[in-house]
């Protein structure tokens, strides 16, 4: 009896030891407010979800392997706050679905992640990919995330950081067809972070890629952090496009920031072809999960361009207001 009390005593402390080990954590955020655009065929003003962050609901686990390894997951699906519908209707959960093994080594992905550029828009990016002035509404970003992807990233104690990726296009007798292979490295120590990112994707035959380069950083002064990117573009059939940027953030306080940014995209093969956007924004928190935003943004195009736009020559005119909230 004494030994069967042993035994089970055991058995209980492992267990307890082992769910100790393990977590698993449901977080999102869900962002509204009014949004008034007006993209050449009139203004439209309404209430719209994800204006600074898209609003969704996420799950995260880890699990200590022992030994400095660990096992973790991600799935994370996003919705429309303001319909309660998916954003994705073809798949539940469409912004990162992805299980990795992480250690002092790197970590190593598998499933959908965020594409190469848009993991490092924080670096080159005063808005870091979020209301008005978001540089993919004229930077070429490859997409926010992708599919069926083996990704292994890296960051070492002397501040150098690194991803490689690639992607299966998963077409069958077509190795290459659809695939992507990118890559990144970059620097961040102190004040000073610096990112270089290359992205190849082929078209759905394997005859023709898209290629984006981009190199940029910001240097934080403290109450001022200026930005700077610039990206070459080329590929499928006659593509080849610069975007720069150029952009401050102004940290007026813990709780309150300023963000501005220039935009230039500059096509080198059609002409009267290029756009242009102007950008500020000001966001206050009003605790560590809730902050308030606002943002304006005016994107012109030339005749012969159709950035964001209705129809080509068109100016895009954004201006949103409005709460975020993280849980």
């Amino acid at each position: 009896m004494k030994r069967t009390l042993f035994a089970f005593s055991l058995l209980t402390s492992m267990a307890g030891a082992t769910y100790a080990q393990s977590s698993v954590t449901v977080y999102g955020v869900v962002d509204l407010g009014l949004k008034i655009e007006n993209d050449g065929a009139g203004r439209t003003v309404g209430i719209a979800s994800g204006n600074q962050s898209v609003s969704r609901v996420g799950f995260k686990g880890t699990e200590d392997l022992g030994n400095g390894l660990k096992a973790n997951f991600v799935l994370e699906a996003g919705f429309s706050a303001d319909t309660g519908a998916q954003s994705d209707a073809t798949r539940f959960f469409n912004r990162q679905s992805y299980v990795s093994l992480a250690g002092d080594f790197g970590e190593v992905k598998l499933g959908r992640v965020q594409t190469m550029v848009f993991t490092n828009s924080a670096v080159f990016d005063p808005f870091a990919d979020t209301l008005a002035g978001d540089s993919v509404r004229i930077f070429n970003y490859g997409g926010n995330r992708i599919d069926n992807t083996v990704n292994y990233s890296f960051a070492a104690k002397n501040g150098i950081n690194g991803q490689v990726a690639y992607s299966f296009g998963e077409v069958a007798g077509n190795t290459s067809a659809s695939r992507t292979v990118a890559g990144a490295i970059g620097y961040a120590s102190g004040p000073l972070a610096t990112v270089l990112t290359y992205q190849d994707t082929k078209d759905v035959t394997g005859t023709d890629s898209s290629k984006t380069t981009l190199i940029g950083g910001n240097y934080n002064f403290g109450l001022l952090q200026p930005f700077i990117a610039y990206a070459i573009n080329k590929g499928f059939g006659t593509l080849d496009t610069r975007d720069s940027l150029i952009g401050l953030k102004i940290n007026l306080t813990p709780a309150d920031t300023i963000m501005t940014s220039f935009m230039y995209k500059q096509d080198k093969v059609n002409n009267n072809a290029n756009a242009r956007q102007i950008a500020i924004g000001y966001t206050h928190n009003l605790s560590v999960r809730t902050n308030l935003y606002t943002s304006w943004a005016l994107l012109s195009n030339d005749d012969n361009a159709n950035y964001r736009v209705a129809a080509a020559g068109k100016n895009d005119n954004l201006f949103n207001v409005g709460i975020r909230h993280k849980f």
